[in-house]
């Protein structure tokens, strides 16, 4: 019996120094240092787990929420694939007596009219033109966005962010993304720089000019519906120009004000003044009044929602979520994304969100409930096409740069997400062996100065590098 004995006390410790893989993941995890909450769950098709670190937490998902919004559309949203004849921009006397007529400018969810000088498609200028070629003088440019309500901005907004391009307003008359740009060009030192910006903004300069080769950063404030900024910071001589976007707190207004400097650039006096039209949340949208010029049909949306996945870009993803919606609200919006959760067999504890782009601070998702409406949506009509407008790990998109010259290059498909404190990753990625896995990684609560990015990309590698 002693030998026996002996080869059993020997087998005990072997076994101990095998750590398994959900142990190597948490520990890989752990790299990023104390504070930060994690969740992961990776599963394969059949809903096998294969790791499951706090599956049923609730975490802030930031932009992985675009993907949900995303997904309605493609499940939800008839004529994807055909030109969007109904979201486009038209154009409209209104006529009041002998007076000359108003002009409107209607929106209607389109997210890509431009003013831009090399426009060639969705363009503001065709719809100038229109005006022009009937009328020489107008009233009052009007920018109509009562097709949805008056709700710039979802329940959880953080205000700090509204002034960036990050929070612009969402509105049914959007141009230009709701963005205005303003660039800071570098003078002598000791003075203050060039600033170049279209006056729809009152600016306010107390930016100085450093020495060259100094570090510095310009800053913009701005408070939420001021139209008042003020400049402050450095930026060295030399330096090449500084370009910031700023965002735009009421886009139907912005809108007709550019529509007036189009229209006096083609000889039409106006005599009137720039005005907005909006619509109450409890009210319902009237009839168009006045005389239709011209109707744009921006091209089909498919290409609109890959790009929005791809970039992240979180004005084109509020305006998704409000067209999911009758009435363009978002709470119906909302519900719409809720009803295909409910089809996927996610309960309202893993998934709650108030936005359609994740920069809610109210959004909280399970990894649990993510990897479950990966795996139901991979068995649907639209979930290959739905997969297609995910970034591709080192090779396009948010996740252009990670990964890359690793095992997951070109075999992950992902959305990011990146919000205060918060760092996200959702998708498929193809292990070792060619199986597909569906995964869903979040990181909460990060202190300043630290990051999980690494700690994230680390814990799939490994997991995939063994299934």
């Amino acid at each position: 019996m002693l030998p026996a004995l002996v080869a059993l006390v020997c087998e005990v410790p072997a076994q101990a120094q095998a750590p398994t893989l959900q142990s190597r993941v948490e520990a890989k995890l752990a790299e990023a240092g104390p504070g930060t909450r994690f969740g992961l769950v990776v599963a394969t098709d059949d809903g096998r787990e294969l790791v499951s670190i706090a599956p049923e937490g609730r975490f802030v998902p930031a932009s992985t929420t675009k993907m949900f919004t995303i997904a309605a559309v493609f499940a939800d949203l008839p004529g994807i694939e055909e030109p969007d004849a109904a979201g486009g921009a038209r154009i409209l006397l209104e006529r009041r007596g002998a007076a000359p007529p108003d002009v409107i400018l209607e929106g209607h969810g389109d997210a890509r009219l431009s003013s831009a000088p090399d426009c060639v498609q969705d363009c503001l200028a065709p719809l100038a033109d229109a005006v022009a070629a009937k009328v020489r003088e107008v009233g009052s440019v009007i920018g109509d966005d009562s097709a949805f309500p008056d709700q710039r901005w979802s329940q959880g907004m953080s205000w700090n962010n509204i002034p960036t391009t990050s929070g612009t307003a969402a509105s049914a008359l959007t141009l230009d993304d709701n963005e205005l740009p303003l660039v800071v060009t570098p003078a002598a030192p000791g003075q203050r720089p060039t600033v170049a910006l279209a006056p729809y903004f009152t600016l306010r300069t107390d930016a100085v000019t450093a020495l060259a080769g100094t570090v510095g950063e310009i800053d913009v404030e701005r408070l939420p519906l001021s139209r008042t900024l003020r400049l402050t910071g450095t930026i060295a001589a030399g330096a090449k120009p500084q370009r910031i976007r700023l965002g735009i707190d009421d886009p139907a207004d912005f809108a007709a004000w550019r529509l007036r400097a189009l229209l006096e650039a083609r000889g039409v006096r106006v005599t009137g003044a720039v005005q907005a039209r909006h619509r109450s949340a409890g009210d319902p949208a009237g009839p168009s009044h006045g005389q239709l010029l011209a109707h744009l049909t921006p091209p089909p949306l498919h290409a609109d929602l890959t790009a929005t996945a791809k970039i992240s870009q979180n004005l084109h993803a509020e305006l998704f979520l409000r067209r999911l919606a009758r009435t363009g609200s978002v709470a119906e919006g909302v519900k719409a994304v809720r009803a295909l959760l409910d089809q996927a067999g996610v309960p309202q504890r893993q998934a709650e969100f108030s936005d359609g782009s994740g920069m809610s601070t109210y959004n909280r998702l399970a990894p649990r409930g993510a990897v479950t409406f990966l795996r139901w949506a991979s068995h649907q009509p639209w979930g290959g096409a739905w997969r297609d407008t995910f970034p591709i790990a080192g090779v396009d998109g948010t996740l252009a740069r990670r990964f890359r010259g690793g095992p997951l290059q070109g075999r992950l498909f992902a959305k990011t997400g990146s919000l205060n404190q918060t760092s996200a990753l959702v998708g498929y990625m193809v292990g070792k062996s060619g199986r597909t896995l569906a995964f869903a990684a979040f990181a909460n609560d990060i202190p300043e100065g630290a990051g999980a990015v690494k700690a994230i990309d680390a814990a799939l590698e490994l997991i995939a590098s063994e299934n």
